[in-house]
C-alpha cells in the first residue's frame, strides 16, 4: 500500500478537482480524503487530497513526473506530494523554559506525533537532563554577540547533517537569523503569548495583570524576518478575572502555550497547512 498526500494551489479555474481526481483514478488510485478552499478575494484555489495505491509497480517518482507534465505544467499548479510512511524530521530549539519541551516529548514518546526528533539544540545546557531522559541527542550551542555567526554555522551544520525538515522553537529565547529563515521558509514554528504587541517586554503577564485583562492566549506561527509577524497556524484563549493572581496568569498562559504549540506541530507534520500571502489555510 502506497499512501500519499497531495497539496495544490493555483489560480481558481474550472474543473481542477475533476482533473486531479480523474488523474488519480486513471492510475488505479483510491481517494480517501479531499478538501478544498477558494480565496475569493485573490481568486486562489487550494486543495488537500489523500490517496492510496495498491499496485506493487507504483512509483512515487514516476507519479510526480506524470503529474507535473500532464497537469501541473498545463494548468500552472503549485504542488507538493508527500509519502505518508515518511515521517518528517523535526529539530527542537530550546533555552531554559521546559514546559513546552516536556509536553512535546511526552506526546512524541506516546506516539501522538507523526514525526522524528533527531536532536534538541539549546543556547544553554539547563535542559540537557530532559533530553537525556528521553534518549534524544542534545547539542549545546551557546550564543553571544561575538559568537553569533559561528553558532549559526553550527546550527546549519547540524540541521543538514540530520536532514531536518522543519524546526520548532519551543520557547527558544533567541532571534533566528535571516539565513536560517531563508533556508527553512515556512518551516520554523514559534510560540508566544497573544499579548503581543500590547504587552511587550520580559514580563508580559505582569503588565497584563496591571491592566486587568479578561482573556489571555497563545499564538503559534511560522517565523519571518519581521518579528512575530509570520503566518499564524494555531491560536487559543482562556478567560481570566480579577480573582486570578499573576502566578495564575502565568500558569494558564503556559498551559495554552503547550497546547497551541503541539497542535501547530501536528498540523504541520500531518501536511494540513498551506501558506499563501502571509496567511494559512488549515485543512481538517
Amino acid at each position: 500500500m502506497h499512501q500519499i498526500t497531495l497539496l495544490i494551489h493555483c489560480e481558481d479555474q474550472p474543473n481542477i478537482i475533476a482533473l486531479v481526481t480523474n488523474f488519480i483514478s486513471n492510475r488505479e488510485g483510491n481517494i480517501i480524503y479531499i478538501d478544498q478552499h477558494v480565496d475569493r478575494e485573490q481568486n486562489i484555489f487550494f486543495m488537500r487530497l489523500e490517496c492510496e495505491f495498491n499496485s506493487a509497480s507504483f512509483s512515487i517518482e514516476k507519479f510526480k513526473q506524470l503529474f507535473s507534465t500532464t497537469l501541473a505544467d498545463t494548468f500552472q499548479l503549485k504542488w507538493n506530494i508527500f509519502e505518508a510512511d515518511k515521517k518528517p524530521k523535526m529539530a527542537l530549539f530550546v533555552s531554559k523554559y521546559d514546559h513546552c519541551l516536556y509536553d512535546i516529548l511526552g506526546r512524541y514518546n506516546s506516539g501522538e506525533l507523526h514525526l522524528e526528533i533527531p536532536f534538541i539544540l539549546s543556547n544553554h545546557s539547563d535542559l540537557k537532563p530532559i533530553a537525556d531522559s528521553f534518549k534524544i541527542p542534545f547539542y549545546h550551542v551557546p550564543i553571544s554577540k561575538t559568537t553569533k555567526i559561528e553558532a549559526e554555522q553550527e546550527q546549519l551544520r547540524l540541521l543538514e547533517l540530520h536532514q531536518i525538515d522543519f524546526i520548532v522553537l519551543a520557547r527558544y529565547m533567541q532571534i533566528v537569523s535571516g539565513t536560517l529563515i531563508h533556508k527553512y521558509p515556512n518551516r520554523i514554528i514559534n510560540i508566544h503569548h497573544s499579548f503581543l504587541p500590547a504587552f511587550v517586554g520580559a514580563k508580559p503577564y505582569h503588565s497584563a495583570y496591571k491592566r486587568g485583562v479578561k482573556i489571555i492566549g497563545a499564538t503559534s506561527h511560522y517565523i519571518t524576518e519581521e518579528l512575530d509577524a509570520g503566518p499564524i497556524i494555531e491560536q487559543d484563549v482562556t478567560h481570566v478575572s480579577h480573582s486570578h493572581s499573576i502566578k495564575d496568569l502565568i500558569a494558564k498562559g503556559r498551559d495554552l502555550e503547550k497546547i497551541v504549540l503541539s497542535n501547530a506541530i501536528k498540523l504541520h507534520a500531518n501536511r494540513k497547512v498551506m501558506v499563501y500571502d502571509n496567511k494559512t489555510v488549515i485543512f481538517s
